[in-house]
C-alpha cells in the first residue's frame, strides 16, 4: 500500500527538483525492472495475481513461450519452467539484458520484430509472426506486449493455453499532470481484446479488468517512469518538459497515475 503523505513530503525537501530530474535522466531503462524507484512509486493493485496464475500454468506446460519478456525479470523469477522454454523481445537492449539473465536457466531469447499495438491492427498491417513452426508450444504467455492473436493461436497447440495481462501506462493523467492535451489513441480494453482472440477461434475462458492507481512521491520517480515506458506520454524528455516538471516538483503533492489493467485466458480449440 502506499506509504503516507508525510513520507512523500520528506522525500520532496531533501531533494532539489534538479537533484531529482538529475538522477532521473542518468538512470539507465534496459530491462523492465522498476525496483530501482522502490517506495518511490506504489500502485494499489488488482484484485488478481497474475504471476501466480502464470506459475501454476507454466509448472503444469510442457513447453512455454513467453512473448516480450523484457529484460527476462518476470520469467526468471517462476524459477521453475519446463525445459522447453523460450522468450521473445522486441526492443535490442533488452534481447541483450534478457539474455544475459535467461540463457544461464537453459531459456533461448529470440528477437522478434513485435506487433503493431492492437488497437491499431483494425487500421495497419497487425505485423507480429513469431519464428517458431505450428503448433509449437503449449502454453504462451504475454505481459504487457502488443501480439497478433492470429500468430499467437498459429504456435500453441491445440487445447493450448494463452494467457496475457495488459495495461495501460496512464497516459491520460500523466499527459494532464504535465498539462498536456490527453492522448487520442484508443484505450486497448479487454472488450477488444477478447472480439480479436474471439475472431481468430480462441475460446476465453477467464479474465477481468480493473483501474490501478500509481502514486509517484516525487518528480524524479514520476520522470523516469516516463522515460522508462515512452509511449504514456509520446516524446517526453526531461528537457523538453522540465518546466512542468517543476512545476509539479513545487505543488509538494504525490504525482497520481491511473491506468486500465486487465487479464485474460483463452484456450485454443482441440479441433
Amino acid at each position: 500500500m502506499p506509504r503516507s503523505v508525510a513520507h512523500t513530503h520528506t522525500v520532496r525537501n531533501v531533494a532539489s527538483a534538479a537533484d531529482l530530474l538529475a538522477q532521473a535522466g542518468a538512470q539507465p531503462t534496459s530491462g523492465w525492472d522498476f525496483t530501482w524507484l522502490g517506495p518511490r512509486m506504489q500502485a494499489d493493485g488488482v484484485p488478481w495475481d497474475y504471476p501466480e496464475t502464470v506459475a501454476r500454468a507454466v509448472g503444469a506446460a510442457s513447453s512455454v513461450l513467453d512473448m516480450g519478456t523484457g529484460g527476462g525479470e518476470f520469467l526468471s523469477a517462476l524459477h521453475r519452467f519446463p525445459r522447453r522454454t523460450v522468450a521473445t523481445e522486441g526492443w535490442a537492449p533488452n534481447v541483450r539484458v534478457a539474455s544475459g539473465r535467461l540463457t544461464p536457466l537453459g531459456v533461448a531469447v529470440v528477437h522478434d520484430e513485435g506487433a503493431v499495438d492492437n488497437v491499431d491492427q483494425f487500421e495497419q498491417p497487425p505485423r507480429g509472426r513469431l519464428a517458431f513452426r505450428n503448433d509449437a508450444f503449449d502454453l504462451v504467455t504475454n505481459r504487457h506486449e502488443a501480439y497478433h492473436p492470429a500468430e499467437v493461436l498459429r504456435v500453441l497447440q491445440p487445447g493450448g493455453r494463452f494467457l496475457t495481462q495488459q495495461a495501460d501506462s496512464g497516459g491520460a493523467d500523466a499527459s494532464a499532470a504535465l498539462g498536456l492535451e490527453p492522448p487520442r489513441k484508443a484505450l486497448f480494453d479487454r472488450r477488444i481484446a477478447v472480439a480479436q482472440l474471439e475472431a481468430v477461434g480462441f475460446h476465453v475462458r477467464d479474465g477481468a479488468s480493473a483501474i490501478e492507481t500509481l502514486r509517484f512521491a516525487d518528480v524524479g520517480a514520476f520522470a523516469w517512469y516516463l522515460r522508462m515506458i515512452p509511449w504514456t506520454v509520446p516524446d517526453f524528455s526531461i528537457e523538453a518538459h522540465r518546466d512542468a516538471l517543476d512545476r509539479l516538483h513545487a505543488g509538494g503533492e504525490p504525482i497520481v497515475v491511473r491506468g486500465l489493467r486487465f487479464w485474460i485466458e483463452a484456450e485454443k480449440d482441440t479441433r
